[in-house]
């Protein structure tokens, strides 16, 4: 494995971000022949679109908005500004995701949306925990003849979350 092929992960180059880029080529993939070397999960399938999740708060974590907004697809957030976005984020040092069990999601309107449960804990910049739990919903176009790139990979389609109370002590 060399660098050229399997950049560091670093400031300037987040592992969400590079993490990404392989998810976008591997959402190419057709099914026909042996997967593409470097897809290691099936980019059709359940744990193709938790890691869109997983993504989303690694990005977050590393403070790549960018890259986290981009889970959203290529417009973001439904609703909301990038800077609205990235400021919602401002007093967080530190998120992190836990992904339930998941199970087989629906199809309709030639999409696929697949239900993802979490719990997510994020650390504010003042030392104060919080707890979300509920679940995103991820979907991608069902291989309908005539559907971009963009529309046939996973992306975040919409969230539910509900924060938790956490005990003192």
């Amino acid at each position: 494995m060399s660098p050229a092929t399997h950049p560091p992960c670093n400031a300037a180059n987040s592992c969400a971000l590079i993490e990404d880029e392989i998810a976008r080529s591997c959402a190419l993939f057709d099914g026909d022949g042996p997967p593409m070397k470097g897809c290691r999960t099936d980019p059709k399938g359940m744990e193709a679109a938790a890691d869109v999740v997983r993504r989303y708060y690694s990005a977050l974590d590393a403070r790549d908005y960018s890259t986290a907004w981009t889970q959203w697809g290529d417009d973001g957030q439904p609703g909301q500004t990038f800077k609205a976005f990235e400021n919602g984020y401002a007093h967080t040092r530190s998120t992190r995701v836990t992904i339930g069990a998941l199970t087989p999601g629906d199809g309709g309107a030639g999409s696929i949306y697949q239900p993802v449960p979490v719990t997510v804990d994020a650390t504010l910049d003042d030392g104060r925990h919080q707890r979300f739990v509920g679940s995103y919903v991820v979907r991608r176009v069902n291989d309908v003849d005539g559907a971009s790139p963009s529309q046939l990979r996973w992306h975040i389609d919409s969230a539910r979350l509900t924060p938790v109370r956490l005990s003192a002590g």
